[in-house]
């Protein structure tokens, strides 16, 4: 039983490793390259556009499909690390 709830808690704990990975990446994204560091950015131009505006138009979105797929992957793996995956049909 304790091991089982050794278990759930290693789980849980990397779940919210990963989350605050993802979340960290995403503040960065929106905020950091947006807004914080657009000026900054704007020296650098990106297909005739500066860097920053295109963070904040199309950069952004880039990256949160990026993570959404990462997340996807590294999830996975951690559910299978601690044997929390979906059972596939049959088994």
């Amino acid at each position: 039983m304790e091991k089982e709830k050794n278990k759930k808690k290693a789980y849980w704990s990397a779940t919210l490793k990963l989350l605050g990975v993802m979340l960290s990446i995403w503040i960065l994204t929106s905020f950091g390259a947006s807004i914080v560091f657009a000026e900054f950015l704007n020296k650098i131009k990106l297909g005739g556009y500066p860097l920053g505006f295109w963070f904040a138009q199309q950069g952004s979105i880039y990256i949160y499909i990026i993570i959404i797929f990462v997340y996807i992957y590294f999830m996975g793996r951690i559910d299978k690390k601690y044997d929390f995956h979906e059972k596939e049909e049959g088994e």
